[in-house]
């Protein structure tokens, strides 16, 4: 029997888990969920909180936490929790060995191998950080597709009808668009386009800034505990106008001034939200136009619009997609599920089950190198070479010839971009390397450069001196590898430590105490969300709220465990019934 190979969506709001079992999908649930909030903190002890817990204690305790970490993937920013710092690879590793291990659980066997997708407009740099996330977490990548190609993998299980789809993903962080061909078994992607850098925490950032605008007003000075609170309820607000024409928002107490408490009471509609997002519909449409040209296709040619994503649930995302193309958006395949599921018919594929379904993927960029030449009319040492181009069919090899320019030239440094733009400097370079001691040749000595990309859309160069074989390379390597080649074993190290520990706390007395510690932080964002519905109850229900909220208090301060656990039940039982 093979070993078993996982699928993984790691999202920037939530993260998924897939397998395969007897031809038959599974999302794992974690935590009695199949989202797993990608967020991770550290409580006032110490203790590792990755997902709802940690999700829980944002609002109350954001230095201690992080949410939306992908956007921070190929960067070298790092993140400090509390006295702690990590790289984004570090954080992302947290959520993959957290989904690592409830794979095991369920599976009652060790877990080394996982299918991770990623966003196709995803750069290099980006793709080879989540390898090495996945190395940290104890992974092997064995392989990274983008997300709405796994998307079109778990449309194809419902379909046997040969079909072009736009493959629509606008997620958390990042928005990517794909055009998609499916016929007799395989799904190849034609073109792709996208935007790392825009997504549903971009809604909820212009529905904070409209609340933070209300309160300055007022002069209320924010503090990074009313900024969280204010996310939290920019993200419920954009959920609730989804399906509601109005939302009212109505915070108790999101800040002081002076000695008097300034409460939150404002309504938003739908079409005021609409107006705030707009221009970021308009770049994904666009996007839309500069895929379907990459694939040679018209609008009339697209028999079916796949939806990937929360933030596809934003009516104006659907009612955009319908008027520029003419058909309303597919709504079979689940948007927060589908990119696991595709993980994880890729996993089985690899793991060699039986499983009815090929992938031909794309790369997104143009790959290439700069040349003296012309540029728009003018002499450059700059002009941009592509050797990649957009859109080729992954795995690709390609190789261009280049000439030295001066005779006996006896070295050529080579740099490799990645982008667009005819101007080589305004791409992203990946990296430098030199061939030296050519030849004693005149002026005009051929070297030749070839670009190579693997099933990942990860990179490795060569260039060779045609006349003798004389060569140089360049592997776009692990970040973390470049500076330290014991770097990735340290950070596992670090990773693997947290969760030492949480076992062994799990295996020993101390676990109630534990146990405890993520129990106060669930009760006090229950306190915390009570509070905000103390405005919108009667005043019986107010006082036994308030009641209880005091008993919570009382028992976290004389450390009652058993107390903590009756009061906070029944503090969630009566916030039950009042949202019922």
């Amino acid at each position: 029997m093979s070993e078993k190979i996982i699928g993984i969506d790691l999202g920037t709001t939530n993260s998924e888990l897939a397998i395969i079992e007897k031809n038959q999908v599974i999302v794992l649930e974690i935590e009695h969920n199949q989202l797993l909030p990608s967020v991770v903190g550290f409580d006032e002890k110490g203790e590792l909180l990755v997902g709802q817990s940690a999700r829980n204690q944002y609002v109350l305790y954001p230095e201690r936490t992080v949410k939306s970490i992908k956007r921070l993937m190929g960067s070298d920013d790092s993140v400090v929790l509390g006295e702690q710092s990590f790289l984004p690879q570090e954080i992302s590793a947290l959520i993959l060995k957290k989904l690592k291990q409830q794979a095991e659980d369920y599976l009652g066997e060790t877990v080394h191998k996982a299918v991770i997708t990623v966003p196709a407009y995803f750069s290099d740099v980006q793709r080879q950080r989540t390898r090495e996330a996945g190395e940290i977490a104890g992974l092997e990548v064995v392989r990274m597709i983008n997300e709405p190609t796994a998307a079109a993998l778990a449309y194809q299980i419902n379909t046997e009808e040969e079909q072009k789809l736009l493959v629509y993903d606008l997620g958390g962080g990042t928005f990517d668009v794909s055009v998609v061909s499916i016929q007799q078994g395989v799904t190849e992607v034609l073109a792709s386009h996208g935007n790392n850098q825009l997504g549903g925490d971009d809604f909820d950032e212009k529905i904070v800034l409209w609340l933070q605008a209300h309160l300055e007003e007022k002069g209320v000075k924010l503090d990074d505990i009313v900024k969280a609170r204010l996310q939290r309820v920019a993200e419920e607000s954009k959920c609730h106008l989804s399906d509601e024409p109005y939302v009212k928002i109505a915070e108790e107490y999101i800040a002081q001034l002076g000695d008097e408490p300034v409460h939150l009471n404002l309504e938003l509609s739908r079409d005021d939200y609409n107006s705030m997002i707009q221009p970021y519909i308009d770049e994904t449409m666009e996007a839309v136009h500069i895929a379907l040209e990459g694939a040679e296709l018209l609008i009339g040619d697209i028999d079916e619009i796949l939806l990937v994503g929360g933030s596809t649930r934003t009516p104006l995302v659907q009612d955009s997609l319908e008027t520029l193309l003419g058909k309303r958006p597919h709504g079979e395949v689940n948007p927060d599920l589908c990119v696991a599921t595709g993980a994880a018919i890729q996993a089985a594929n690899i793991a060699g089950e039986n499983i009815a379904s090929i992938l031909i993927d794309v790369t997104p960029y143009t790959f290439g190198t700069s040349a003296i030449g012309d540029l728009d009319g003018e002499y450059s040492p700059d002009l941009y070479v592509p050797i990649i181009h957009k859109n080729t069919t992954l795995p690709c090899k390609k190789t261009e010839v280049f000439y030295t320019n001066i005779d006996r030239q006896e070295k050529v440094e080579i740099t490799i971009f990645e982008g667009e733009d005819k101007n080589a400097i305004n791409n992203i370079s990946l990296g430098t390397f030199v061939v030296s001691d050519l030849s004693a040749a005149p002026a005009g000595n051929p070297i030749t450069i070839t670009l190579e990309l693997d099933l990942d859309g990860i990179l490795q160069v060569t260039a060779k001196e045609k006349n003798t074989n004389l060569s140089g390379s360049l592997t776009i390597e692990n970040a973390m590898n470049k500076t330290n080649g014991a770097a990735i074993d340290k950070a596992r190290n670090k990773i693997d430590a947290f969760f030492d520990n949480e076992q062994e706390n799990s295996a020993t007395e101390t676990a109630p105490q534990n146990s405890t510690n993520r129990d106060i932080v669930q009760a006090q964002a229950l306190i915390e969300k009570a509070q905000r519905m103390m405005d919108k109850i009667n005043d019986e229900d107010r006082e036994d709220m308030v009641d209880l909220i005091e008993s919570i208090q009382d028992a976290i301060t004389i450390d009652n465990r058993e107390q903590l656990a009756k009061v906070t039940e029944e503090l969630s039982d009566i916030i039950y019934y009042m949202e019922s």
